[in-house]
């Protein structure tokens, strides 16, 4: 019966208009003359300022209890004198930047623009230029580089984009930039293709699961000890750390860490009410007759077999926080996570566990201090890569323990100095 009810609800005229719209040639020219366009983001994010409290929360809702992150008694012993943020926070942090009006040409062809297409993160890179300390307000401009057209295994035809944020603080000083790899698909693609369907929730025994916990038990934080770069040779492991299984409480613990508010913003009671008004084409009935929000295929079954998946799923941008957790655990607090690039490659379905491992594929100096290139995969039970990084860290040496960020590029600096210089003559604070 569950079944038989199930199917009706994937076939009804609600599900079937809600998978049921295209990527044109037209949306794909739009989106390809919008590259280049950059502009002050108005949005408001959870979080505006870091505190010592959000922050600790924004690091358990990654599950990250490094001491850096969440004991101030401890962080005001360590090189920065008191709590900072993990560098991946920075990407959910924002205060409304105010900036000149949007010309009305920009304003057309973004109207509308992929209506009804599902996105999703697929990747991302990382440029750190100084940390986030409780007090900091982010703000930041971006617009977007790139716009591929591609044919995926999972969807069929796909846009694959990359929107440029450059997070800048109350200073005017450049904190990070941060380049988001979007896939855009078509439902109806996806859910006629099917070609992740046949993958069965994974299911543990109590001795594969004690292997599981046998690893978190093993994992260390590699934390005050200096990772002197000396003792860093090519090849060396970065060790293993497990991930998951994932459930839909880590989902919950994530957004409750202050991710996923913007642009979507879902909410609840009066607020959902509005919402619903200001985007009514992100809300899909469920099988009650409710309407509620498509980003809920990352705990909603139902809607995420909807669109061509098995299961509910994690957001990629979950990994990639669990990737800098990684790397931050093994290189202690001294050191500086400069760069990260990561690929994500397959889906993370409710109940999957990922194994993560690394190791040093390279050793140089730069700059008058000693950097590591790493590569890290994360390797779910099913034997499959489901995500492929690189980052470059800067470590302690005996002739300097204590190496720093990179300076940020001229002209980068100068656009960002422009950038808050308006927002305060428009009587930004």
């Amino acid at each position: 019966m569950m079944a038989e009810a199930q199917k009706d609800i994937l076939q009804s005229d609600e599900w079937q208009k809600a998978v049921d719209y295209e990527i044109t040639d037209h949306d794909i020219d739009r989106q390809r003359k919008l590259l280049g366009f950059e502009q002050a983001s108005k949005t408001r994010e959870y979080f505006q300022t870091a505190t010592e409290d959000n922050i600790r929360n924004f690091a358990h809702g990654c599950g990250d209890d490094n001491p850096l992150y969440c004991d101030p008694d401890y962080a005001r012993r360590t090189r920065w004198g008191g709590i900072i943020a993990p560098g991946m926070m920075t990407g959910i942090l924002n205060k409304p930047m105010l900036g000149d009006p949007v010309p009305d040409e920009i304003k057309a062809l973004r109207k509308s623009l992929f209506k009804g297409i599902h996105v999703f993160v697929s990747g991302s890179t990382w440029d750190f230029y100084r940390p986030v300390r409780p007090g900091d307000t982010i703000y930041s401009f971006a617009g977007d580089e790139t716009c591929e057209v591609k044919k995926s295994e999972f969807a069929g035809k796909s846009v694959i984009a990359v929107r440029r944020d450059v997070k800048v603080n109350q200073r005017g000083e450049v904190v990070a930039v941060y380049r988001i790899l979007r896939v855009l698909t078509e439902r109806k693609t996806a859910a006629k293709k099917g070609k992740n369907l046949s993958i069965p929730p994974a299911t543990y025994t109590e001795e594969e699961f004690a292997e599981i916990e046998a690893i978190y038990a093993a994992e260390k934080v590699q934390g005050a000890a200096k990772r002197w770069a000396e003792d860093v040779e090519v090849g060396d492991s970065l060790g293993t750390q497990a991930k998951g299984p994932l459930t839909v409480t880590d989902v919950i613990c994530f957004h409750a860490g202050g991710y996923g508010f913007v642009p979507y913003a879902p909410t609840a009671n009066r607020l959902a009410h509005k919402n619903r008004q200001r985007i009514p084409a992100f809300y899909v009935k469920n099988e009650q007759g409710i309407p509620d929000v498509a980003q809920r295929l990352h705990w909603d079954p139902k809607w995420a077999q909807a669109i061509g998946n098995p299961m509910a799923y994690d957001y990629g941008v979950m990994r990639e926080n669990f990737l800098y957790q990684y790397l931050s655990d093994w290189c202690g607090d001294d050191a500086v996570i400069l760069h990260v690039h990561d690929e994500i490659r397959k889906f993370n379905y409710m109940g999957d566990v990922q194994t993560v491992t690394g190791q040093v594929l390279a050793k140089r100096v730069e700059d008058g201090q000693t950097v590591v290139d790493v590569a890290v995969k994360f390797v779910n039970q099913r034997g499959e890569e489901s995500v492929r990084a690189t980052a470059t860290i800067a470590l302690p040496s005996k002739e300097n323990p204590l190496p720093m960020y990179r300076e940020v590029p001229r002209e980068l600096a100068q656009k960002a100095a422009q950038m808050m210089a308006r927002h305060w003559e428009l009587g930004g604070k």
